[in-house]
Formats: structure tokens, C-alpha cells, sequence
């Protein structure tokens, strides 16, 4: 079982923060460990507030007080801040630039919502200032920033969560899943399939105004300098309305410069959870094939030959050859959620059900006591936020470590690179490289902007 991995991996860097990283480095972030006494409430900041910046704030007030947050887009800002000072009763203060938080002694702890591009960057600086870090799910733009993350962490003995909320929330759904595959409930795995949904394509989109509100500079960051592109088709969200076709703003999910589309969208949250089911938190693929697929735009040697619309992947069947001889397919067709296969049975998960003969036999033939907490690892908490919360005063990793989330997230980069080079590409999970593709492994990294590189 992966769990004994888990626990194993830990204790080690349980032991690198509370020896020498508590020693040496936590000091020097002012008030050390967070908090002084078990009484009193940790102080955080939120860097990107737009959609899940502030989805995993208001799952935070209970826990934890906000001293601050910070948002390029100064309507944006404006609102969360009156609703965090309605949720909490004070008023935070307000940044554009998330770096003036984290030069401030009085915060614990950072929330990262922003997009996926800036999220590297901004939590290995707030570790080396002395932060825990609760980040946003997917963790990293390429696989070798991962890498970089995983070595602040280990360099600083900061606690680091990734928002992969399946882990603690769902009504325990997704525990449950994993239980019933880890005691044996479906006999030995043979495929796991996990259904994430597509994404659309888009007109031309044209160059447009930047609006007022938005430091666009500031927000493509590390990401190449382009014209800001938007369609006058407006719809209703929080903060009026918003374009509904744009190139990063308010559509960033859509372009391979700021994310990886559906496959580390939704890809982050299912082929976690069927990574830990299967044991594979800490290994990988064999090989990566793009069984059927479609780009939105036109690609050449790996690269969208157009500017003006999205370029991600709109739906795709990718099969991924795990250990154990385990197929799982990640694809845009079918219901969303994950479908375990075995040699004695099968059964559906998702945020909504869990479905199939092994999940009604266990009303004869229940889990054993303590399944479902064996898997967490302890009590499950009250949500994700509580379980960053908890992390913070043990100094123990969270549920949603950084080292399981690299893994998983390498096959959903994986996949990309197969999609835009069109090919299978073959993969070492040891040295965690494509094996004789030098192209295919130029696509780990990327270049960061000047004046935005990446720097602990």
C-alpha cells in the first residue's frame, strides 16, 4: 500500500522541520511556527482572490484570521475585500503586489488562488519568507517546477498544502473509494478510467483595451508578453460583467501559457485520487499514449501556430501505462468522476455518489473500523482548510502533500506533451524524464519572462 510510503516520507521531513529547519530557518520569519500558543489564530493573506481564491477562503474564517489579500485586478480586490470584512468583522489590508505581503512579519500563513503560471513563483518566495503555503490546485505550469517546489520545501521546513480538496471533503466519498481498493474490494486493479469533461473551443478572438481595473503586465508575469485579447460578449458574475472569450483574464485555463486545460484541471483532483487508490503516490507512468484527441487551434513541433484563440486540448482519450500493469485512461467522454476496475468487480466515484456492486456488498460486509482514517492517516478533518490548519501546529506534512501531487500531476503534463507533439512519450518515474525524446523533454520547463524568473 502507498500509505506506508506516506507515512514513511512524513516522519522524514516531519524531522527536516522540527530539527534543523525549525533551528535555523523558521526564526527568522518573526513569529515562528505560526502562532505562540494553541489559543490563538493563526494570521493569514490570500495572493489571487477571482473564483477559487475566495472558495477557499470562506472554507478558512472558522480557523483563521486575514490580515490581508492582494489581486492585480483592483475590482476584484475591492470586492473580497468587503467580504472578508463582512465574514470576519476587520477589514484587511489591500495589495496589488503580492510581495509586500510577504515581507510583512505578522502573517503565518499564505493562500495562493492565482493562475496556474504565477503559482511557482509566488510560493517558493513565500516559503523562503517564512510562510506556510496552502496553493491552489494544479500546483505547477511544467513538471520541472514541481521539482523546485519540492526543494523549497524540503530547504525550509514550511508546511505546503495543494488544494486537492477530494482528499478531505466530498462526504469522505473519495476515502471511501480508496478504501475499498486498498482492503481488496474490486480484487486486483486493472483499469482505472478517469472522466474529467472537455473543454471548448473558441472564435478569433480579437485584440482589445485593457481593462481599466487589470495590471495586465502584472498579471501574465512569467508568462511571455502578449496583447490582451477579449470579445464584447459579456456575462453576469461577481464584480459585473466579464468577457466571456479573453485570453487569460478570465479564461486562462483555455491556453497552454498560464495552464494545461481539463487535463490539470479536473485532471488534479480524479487521477490524484486514483493514484493514491492504486498506490502509485510515489511513481509514475511507463508511457503516455494520446489514443484520440483534438487541439483547438492548429500545432506545429509542439506550438499553437495562432495567437487569437485557445489552444488546449477540447477532448482527448489518453491511456497511461501504470505499475502493477494497471491501464488508466483519462478522457473527456462519460460522466465525470473515476471508475475502478478489478478482476472481482467495479465501481463509480464521484463529488456526488459513490455507485456499484463492491459499495453495496459493504452493507453485509462493512470496512473494517478505521479503514477510512487509515487512508488520511489519522481523525479526517472538518475540511482541507482545517487539515492545513492542523499541519501548521503538528509541523507534519497536510493530506495534500507536495510530493504525491507532483507525481500524479507529471502524467497529466504527460499527457499535454503527448497531445501537442502528437506521439507516445515514454517515461522514467526514477529520474523523471521522457526517455530519447529530446523534444518531448524540452516541453518539463519553461522559460520565465525577464524581470519574473523563479528564484528561492
Amino acid at each position: 500500500m502507498s500509505n506506508s510510503y506516506q507515512t514513511t516520507r512524513r516522519q522524514f521531513f516531519h524531522g527536516v522541520a522540527a530539527a534543523g529547519a525549525a533551528s535555523i530557518l523558521l526564526p527568522t520569519a518573526g513569529r515562528a511556527f505560526g502562532y505562540q500558543s494553541p489559543n490563538e489564530r493563526p494570521v493569514f493573506a490570500t495572493i489571487g482572490l477571482r473564483n477559487q481564491g475566495w472558495a477557499i477562503m470562506s472554507k478558512t474564517f472558522t480557523f483563521a484570521d486575514f490580515a490581508a489579500l492582494a489581486d492585480v485586478d483592483s475590482n476584484v480586490l475591492g470586492t473580497n475585500v468587503e467580504r472578508t470584512q463582512q465574514s470576519q468583522g476587520k477589514k484587511p489590508d489591500a495589495y496589488k503586489d503580492y510581495r509586500e505581503i510577504l515581507d510583512r512579519k505578522d502573517i503565518d500563513a499564505v493562500m495562493v488562488g492565482t493562475p496556474d503560471h504565477w503559482h511557482t513563483k509566488i510560493v517558493i518566495e513565500a516559503m523562503h519568507a517564512g510562510k506556510d503555503v496552502y496553493c491552489e490546485k494544479p500546483l505547477t505550469l511544467t513538471i520541472d517546477e514541481g521539482k523546485l517546489i519540492e526543494q523549497a520545501v524540503k530547504e525550509t521546513g514550511r508546511v505546503f498544502q495543494v488544494g486537492t480538496q477530494q482528499r478531505s471533503e466530498s462526504n469522505r466519498r473519495f476515502l471511501q473509494a480508496v478504501a475499498l481498493v486498498q482492503h481488496g474490494r474490486i480484487g486486483t486493479v486493472r483499469k482505472v478510467t478517469c472522466g474529467i469533461g472537455g473543454m471548448p473551443a473558441s472564435p478569433v478572438i480579437p485584440v482589445a483595451p485593457v481593462p481599466e481595473e487589470l495590471d495586465w503586465d502584472f498579471w501574465l508575469g512569467p508568462a511571455p508578453k502578449v496583447s490582451y485579447r477579449a470579445l464584447p460578449e459579456m456575462r453576469t458574475g461577481y464584480g459585473g460583467g466579464v468577457p466571456l472569450y479573453s485570453n487569460g483574464h478570465y479564461s486562462f485555463r483555455n491556453w497552454h501559457e498560464y495552464s494545461g486545460g481539463k487535463l490539470t484541471d479536473w485532471g488534479a483532483h480524479h487521477v490524484d485520487i486514483a493514484c493514491w487508490a492504486i498506490g502509485a503516490s510515489d511513481t509514475g507512468p511507463s508511457k503516455v499514449t494520446p489514443l484520440d484527441y483534438a487541439l483547438a487551434c492548429e500545432y506545429q513541433d509542439g506550438h499553437p501556430v495562432v495567437d487569437d484563440r485557445y489552444n488546449v486540448a477540447t477532448r482527448f482519450n489518453i491511456q497511461a501505462a501504470m505499475p502493477g500493469d494497471i491501464e488508466m485512461l483519462i478522457t473527456s467522454e462519460g460522466d465525470n468522476g473515476i471508475l475502478f476496475e478489478g478482476t472481482e468487480g467495479r465501481f463509480f466515484v464521484n463529488r456526488g455518489r459513490i455507485a456499484g456492486r463492491p459499495v453495496e456488498d459493504l452493507e453485509d460486509n462493512p470496512l473494517p473500523d478505521g479503514a477510512i482514517e487509515e487512508v488520511y492517516g489519522g481523525p479526517v478533518s472538518e475540511n482541507h482548510s482545517a487539515n492545513f490548519i492542523e499541519s501548521m501546529k503538528s509541523r507534519k506534512q497536510p493530506i495534500s502533500d507536495v510530493w504525491s501531487h507532483n507525481r500524479m500531476l507529471e502524467i497529466c503534463h504527460l499527457a499535454n506533451i503527448a497531445m501537442r507533439l502528437d506521439r507516445e512519450v515514454h517515461w522514467d518515474p526514477v529520474k523523471r524524464e521522457i526517455i530519447g525524446d529530446a523534444q518531448a523533454n524540452a516541453f518539463l520547463a519553461r522559460e520565465s519572462r525577464k524581470g519574473y524568473e523563479i528564484k528561492g
